[in-house]
C-alpha cells in the first residue's frame, strides 16, 4: 500500500539529530510498502542538502550519497500537469492554509486515498481535520 511521505519526515533521514523513532518507523515501512511525494518533494530535498552544506553541516559528498540513498528506496514522484493542477492546488492551500508545497502532499493523500507521514504539525492538522490518516 503507498504512501505519502513529506520532506520534513524524509530529511530527518540524513541528519542524526533529528531522526527519531517516527521517522526511522516510516523507513522501515518502506520496506513494505511504496511511497509517493509530489512534483515539489526532490527541489524541497535538494534545497535543504544545499542549505546544510553551506552552512558546514554536511559534506557535498555526504549530500550525494544521501541523493543516491534515496534513489533506492521505493519513493515514487507524481509530477502534475500545468494548468491543470493549479486551480486544484490553490484552493487546497486557501482552505487549509497551508503553502503551496505542504497542499501538494495533502491533495496527493486525497487524490491516492493514502495515508501521510509528515512531522509538520500544521500539515499533521490539516490531514486531520481532512479525513486523511497519518502514519503512525
Amino acid at each position: 500500500m503507498s504512501f505519502v511521505v513529506d520532506a520534513s519526515v524524509t530529511m530527518a533521514w540524513c541528519f542524526e539529530d533529528e531522526k527519531n523513532a517516527y521517522t526511522e518507523g516510516i523507513l522501515d515501512q518502506l520496506n513494505a510498502d511504496t511511497a509517493i511525494v509530489p512534483g515539489i518533494w526532490p527541489l524541497e530535498v535538494i534545497n535543504v542538502l544545499l542549505h546544510a552544506e553551506r552552512r558546514g553541516r554536511i559534506t557535498s559528498s555526504m549530500a550525494d550519497q544521501f541523493v543516491l540513498v534515496l534513489g533506492e528506496l521505493p519513493i515514487t514522484v507524481m509530477e502534475s500537469q500545468w494548468p491543470n493542477a493549479a486551480e486544484p492546488l490553490i484552493l487546497r492551500a486557501r482552505q487549509t492554509r497551508l503553502t503551496a508545497y505542504d497542499a501538494a502532499y495533502i491533495s496527493l493523500a486525497l487524490h491516492h486515498q493514502c495515508k501521510i507521514a509528515t512531522q509538520d504539525q500544521k500539515l499533521r492538522q490539516a490531514a486531520n481535520d481532512l479525513g486523511i490518516a497519518l502514519m503512525a
